[in-house]
């Protein structure tokens, strides 16, 4: 599936970002219950209680599923930060083949052991590795900007890892979980709204914005 010129937009700059999440809304509205009071007026006195597999149904409804993409895309960008802080003024560049190609690999391995498509798992994690420098990038040229910004604490950047291996695993079963999701011809409005739900929700700024612009685009593609 190709993506909507919205999404292209918001990846080829930050300054379009904003034309991806402010009509996702009135692109695919996100599942809601109607108001008590309409569904009270509609349904019988005597109509037997909803089923009770409907919530579990609801969780498993392809706007749920891409929400979790979205969720833990995400989560993943949260930890840029703390691998920016990790490097800063050590010299470490921002650019790590080899730990990519670690990454990489374990996620494919993962998806393989959960029946999932190991080659869309991989497009998808490159694009997520890509958002992630787009977010440490960012940083650096902010703290190279403002010196006073930049961290005065150094994380334990094998203990951030350990935090992105987790959030890996986490996103490998999202993605097995949503073959289905990921190939249907409403993916793309869906993950839209679902992205800007989750920008709201977590309160992401410009850059985190555009990184979660920019960890999506094989999603829909890679199914």
């Amino acid at each position: 599936m190709q993506l909507t010129p919205s999404i292209r937009s918001a990846l080829a700059a930050g300054a379009a970002v904003t034309v991806l999440f402010a009509g996702a809304g009135a692109a695919v509205a996100a599942p809601a219950a109607p108001p008590a009071s309409a569904t009270a007026a509609k349904a019988p006195a005597t109509a037997p209680p909803a089923p009770a597999t409907a919530p579990a149904a609801a969780a498993h409804s392809p706007y749920s599923q891409l929400r979790s993409l979205a969720t833990f895309s995400a989560e993943r960008l949260a930890t840029a930060d703390l691998v920016a802080a990790a490097k800063w003024g050590t010299g470490s560049p921002i650019d790590d083949p080899a730990r990519e190609q670690e990454v990489l690999k374990s996620v494919a391995e993962q998806a393989r052991q959960l029946g999932a498509d190991p080659e869309a798992t991989t497009r998808i994690f490159k694009d997520q590795i890509e958002a992630n420098k787009v977010v440490q990038r960012g940083l650096y040229r902010q703290w190279d900007a403002d010196p006073a910004q930049a961290p005065t604490e150094r994380p334990d950047l094998q203990e951030v890892r350990k935090e992105i291996n987790r959030v890996n695993g986490e996103l490998v079963r999202a993605i097995a979980a949503s073959p289905h999701a990921r190939s249907a011809p409403s993916c793309t409005p869906l993950l839209t709204t679902a992205a800007a739900r989750v920008r709201a929700e977590r309160q992401l700024d410009g850059l985190h914005t555009v990184a979660l612009a920019r960890s999506l685009p094989s999603v829909c593609a890679a199914a």
